[in-house]
């Protein structure tokens, strides 16, 4: 099989997680991407990338550790960018300009302007962008999306997104709490406005808030369920960091169908969890489990509470991709997730949508645009909340709204 030759982009804690998921789809079977390089400014970061790449591949990859040499090199065809996501743009553009294709994680930019640029570049060299969602591919939201496809509902008229808890703790790095790094409640709640547009297709206006709920973020002591390197990690943090960034996301989203969701998203707070993902028709209503957890999808039909091969016998034409097949095995209604790394098989079936997209000249399921929408729906929320009204997409693609965002783009050379 044809195999296109990549170049990532970034070995920190993420990058580490894409060398494991390249190996997932290496081991499928159908792998379609040769990971035959690897780039980092900080040459520790590139050296345990290289050396992670030794381990579980048994080659030496190239080793960059500026920019130019992977612009440069004639053997790497496209490269994935997990990087510090203030630098997307500034990494994928000359890369697109260079004729190689880019797979981008999320956010796919920090600001709309910084996703056009990228979808910009793309458009102009002919090469693929593709944004890396993981959490659609997760088996129990595609069988969610089959039951909405399949009109097991009816029409859709509601969707529930309720993610909630946390906690006055540094999150994972300091930089997610800084407004010009791409903070909370853009950088994980672009995750769930992924998976709303997934679930409902394209928005059409947003409401609501973004808000600052824990103002003074402390540093943690240990790393709780992480590796040991986690732990030492946080030892170099400060003591602690006033957050300039939201770590709440509170709307409302009018979708073009005139359905509506009610979206909620905090990673703050010392009340406890709260979690609820549903969507209601007017022939019944669908219960997600969470994403990457292998729970089972709850469908309530009048009178009946339908799970795993009961919804399967309503869905005769649904089937998992050939892909999701090979990584998940033949029981993906339900899954135990100890059994795998914590999210390589689902980054493995997005590379794997991007390899097809390169190889065939097709679109990714993700592409820029899904990509910047995603992000418009945070950013939606957010200026609403300056501007004390409803915002539409068409305002936020066209820039005519962006209060919120010139500060950042401005910091960007964007402006």
């Amino acid at each position: 099989m044809e195999k296109i030759p990549l170049c990532l982009i970034g070995c920190g804690g993420m990058g580490h997680r894409h060398i494991l998921a390249y190996k997932e789809l290496e081991d499928s079977g159908i792998g379609n991407i040769e990971l035959v390089a690897i780039c980092d400014l900080n040459p520790d970061n590139a050296d345990l990338g290289k050396r992670e790449v030794e381990r579980l591949f048994g080659r030496t990859p190239l080793v960059f550790t500026d920019l130019d040499g992977v612009v440069t090199h004639p053997d790497i065809a496209a490269v994935d960018v997990v990087t510090d996501p203030s630098v997307h743009h500034q990494v994928a553009v000359p890369v697109m300009e260079a004729g190689k294709h880019v797979l981008c994680e999320k956010p796919l930019g920090i600001t709309i302007r910084a996703c056009q640029a990228m979808i910009g570049a793309a458009e102009k060299s002919g090469v693929v962008l593709a944004t890396a969602e993981n959490l659609r591919r997760d088996p129990p939201n595609r069988l969610a999306r089959g039951i909405i496809d399949q009109g097991l509902l009816g029409d859709p008229y509601l969707m529930i997104h309720n993610s909630m808890g946390g906690s006055d703790r540094i999150y994972i790095t300091p930089w997610r709490h800084m407004k010009d790094k791409g903070a909370l409640g853009l950088d994980m709640a672009v995750h769930y406005t992924d998976i709303v547009q997934y679930y409902m297709g394209e928005y059409d206006e947003f409401y609501g808030m973004g808000k600052i709920v824990e103002p003074v973020r402390f540093r943690q002591d240990r790393a709780e369920n992480k590796l040991e390197s986690y732990t030492e990690r946080f030892k170099t943090f400060p003591e602690s960091i006033e957050p300039t960034g939201e770590d709440a996301v509170f709307g409302m989203y009018k979708m073009k169908s005139g359905a509506m969701v009610q979206f909620s998203f905090a990673r703050a707070g010392r009340g406890g969890g709260n979690w609820d993902r549903s969507v209601h028709g007017r022939l019944g209503t669908l219960f997600a489990p969470g994403d990457r957890n292998g729970k089972e999808v709850v469908l309530k039909l009048e009178g009946k509470k339908l799970t795993g091969e009961e919804i399967l016998s309503l869905l005769p034409d649904f089937q998992m991709s050939e892909i999701t097949a090979r990584v998940f095995g033949e029981n993906m209604v339900t899954y135990d997730p100890a059994e795998f790394p914590p999210d390589a098989k689902h980054m493995a079936i997005e590379m794997h949508d991007f390899g097809e997209a390169v190889l065939k000249g097709t679109k990714p399921e993700v592409d820029g645009y899904l990509g910047m929408t995603a992000v418009a729906a945070i950013y939606g929320v957010y200026e609403s909340g300056l501007a004390g009204r409803p915002v539409s997409m068409d305002e936020m693609l066209s820039g005519q709204v962006r209060a919120y965002q010139e500060e950042i783009d401005a910091a960007l050379g964007l402006d």
